[in-house]
């Protein structure tokens, strides 16, 4: 096994001079570019870890509060270095749920410090002392002295010591930390190699966050272990100019470039033609999607709308991953165009697998490379053939151990066995298929919900809902995601409410007022809201919310709402009836 310490610190002893990250932010004469080569990196990443140890244990959990740039990448090298264990966090922000999420992963993990830069020190300390945190100790990367590449001895770890902790929930108040080990990173190194054909001359080049699983280890973490540059910008740049991440590929001649669904979307359908004359996008020969559910709409899109910049259809590669696994587990084989099924989608509702020349468009995530699947039944745990629809469980090398500090949680979801016997599988808690070879997701079994490539829990966004107003309070929420065309999943946020309660508000203006406060909190847009009479919301005799009967309700119109509020495609696509022939509400 090679792990990052090793594999860095050879890249400075043999190429000290390549560049091994570029960070670019700002646009056009605003641009602003700076560069890390390799023995740069890991002299400062050195200094970083020096200074950890006069404050550090090892084995201590080292939060990272950072926004994407080389301090970041600086910091993460830093921990390993030292011995500790890096965990990267979002920064808290201004949002409730932010904070308290941040500060649910500090009291989780037990960080004994938290890394940060000089830039963001200022909000870093406020958010502890506002959380009464400030006994955590905080270093700021660049007040590191620098030290002698020969003064200090750094660690050569085992394969089951863990690397870091990578964080999956999107909530507040139940955060876990995936446990992934020396061994396991090094062994999805090696997946993601085959699954992405990253090799001697690539180039990568991400706007993903580096607390994303994605963002964090094919973006950067895989490139540095492989001795390649990597190319990163903030995502705030995409968001506000999705042009700016095609043009940073096409400066750089980037070959892997990674993105979910939607942000191919976004970027499809926002670059102009006088944008796209301006591009030659031949070099990018991987553009894996991931991290939520593609779309076949998505993909045609992308793939037609630059073809005048040189970019083929082949490049396009559905990818299948989670953090519980490192990272990858499938990807469509290289050289080839995406797959896709059509099927029946009534018998897909109902878990059957259908292939019919007029279905529904599905789109295969490829196949595996250095893991086995396994499509199981959940109920009775046993093991289904190919073109039956059941979980997705895996195994092999670059399964996490568990979460950290849940012993239960793990016992139901790592080294779980078949009905058989057979050990050693993690349940993802997706649905899926394998068809000739290859894995097609069909749904999700657990209440998790992707929006925007972020991951988010119905029960903790329930919570803050019925804390929004005192109309709410003691009353039941449900909050579920439905198909929102190829841009992906929208939220849906269902409420009961006491109108008597309302102190003269209009139901119109509080829900407006919960879709603004909880796009706030979430960070993702929530365009949909629905106030319900006291006792509407469905629940199951032990009292827990039935979501998924309420999506049912919900999708067939059958709420009776006191009143929606809801983005414009769901209302087009849920209540055209509520549309008049010259297209205005009726």
């Amino acid at each position: 096994m090679t792990d990052l310490i090793q594999s860095t610190a050879r890249h400075a002893r043999e190429i000290p001079d390549h560049e091994a990250v570029v960070f670019v932010s700002g646009y056009g004469e605003d641009a602003v570019t700076r560069t890390l080569t390799y023995g740069q990196l890991a002299q400062d990443a050195q200094s970083v870890a020096a200074e950890l140890r006069l404050h550090c244990e090892p084995g201590d959990r080292v939060l990272l509060l950072f926004p994407t740039g080389l301090e970041f990448v600086k910091g993460f090298l830093g921990c390993l270095y030292a011995g500790l264990v890096p965990v990267p966090v979002p920064l808290p922000g201004r949002g409730s749920g932010q904070r308290r999420r941040t500060t649910g992963v500090l009291q989780d993990c037990g960080a004994t410090a938290v890394l940060t830069d000089t830039a963001t020190h200022p909000e870093v300390a406020d958010w502890l002392e506002q959380e009464e945190q400030s006994h955590v100790r905080t270093v700021v990367t660049e007040a590191a002295p620098p030290v002698a590449p020969d003064r200090y001895a750094w660690p050569a770890p085992a394969p089951e010591q863990l690397a870091f902790l990578q964080y999956t929930s999107g909530s507040t108040s139940d955060p876990k930390g995936v446990m992934v080990g020396h061994g396991n990173l090094d062994h999805n190194f090696g997946e993601l190699r085959a699954l992405l054909d990253v090799g001697p001359g690539s180039t990568v080049c991400s706007w993903l966050p580096l607390f994303h699983d994605m963002g964090l280890i094919a973006a950067l973490l895989l490139p540095l272990d492989s001795g390649l540059r990597t190319v990163l910008m903030p995502p705030t740049d995409f968001v506000r100019r999705p042009y700016a991440w095609l043009e940073l590929i096409h400066t750089y001649r980037a070959t892997h470039s990674y993105a979910p669904n939607f942000g191919y979307n976004l970027a499809a359908r926002t670059v102009t033609d006088e944008l796209l004359s301006r591009l030659d996008l031949s070099a990018w020969r991987c553009a894996a999607n991931g991290a939520e559910p593609v779309h076949a709409q998505t993909m045609d899109l992308f793939a037609k709308r630059l073809a005048p910049t040189g970019f083929r259809a082949d490049a396009m590669r559905p990818a299948y991953g989670l953090a519980e696994a490192t990272l990858g587990v499938t990807a469509t084989p290289v050289g080839h165009e995406p797959r896709v099924a059509l099927v029946d989608a009534a018998d897909l509702e109902r878990n059957r697998f259908r292939p019919r020349p007029d279905g529904a468009p599905l789109v295969s995530c490829g196949a595996p490379a250095g893991l086995e699947v396994r499509i199981v039944d959940p109920a009775t745990r046993q093991v289904l053939a190919d073109g039956e629809v059941g979980e997705i469980w895996l195994r092999g090398g670059s399964l996490a151990p568990g979460y950290w500090e849940k012993p239960e949680v793990n016992a139901e979801v790592f080294d779980v066995a078949t009905a058989d016997g057979d050990r050693g599988h993690l349940r993802t808690g997706d649905l899926g298929v394998l068809h000739e070879g290859e894995l097609y997701v069909t749904g999700r079994i657990k209440d998790l919900l992707i929006v925007n490539g972020r991951n988010l829990y119905p029960h903790d966004i329930e919570r803050e809902s019925t804390g929004l107003h005192p109309a709410f309070g003691g009353l039941t929420a449900s909050v579920f995601s439905v198909p929102g065309g190829s841009s992906g999943e929208d939220l849906v946020v269902v409420q009961e409410v006491r109108q008597a309660r309302l102190a003269g508000t209009g139901l119109d203006t509080l829900a407006g007022e919960v879709k603004l406060a909880l796009s706030r909190s979430l960070g993702v847009p929530v365009g949909n809201v629905v106030l319900l009479k006291p006792g509407k919301v469905q629940r199951t005799t032990s009292g827990k919310v039935q979501r998924s009967r309420m999506r049912q309700l919900f999708v067939a119109g059958e709420l009776d709402p006191l009143h929606e509020d809801l983005a414009p495609r769901t209302r087009d696509r849920y209540r055209p009836a509520a549309v008049t022939e010259d297209g205005a509400d009726a």
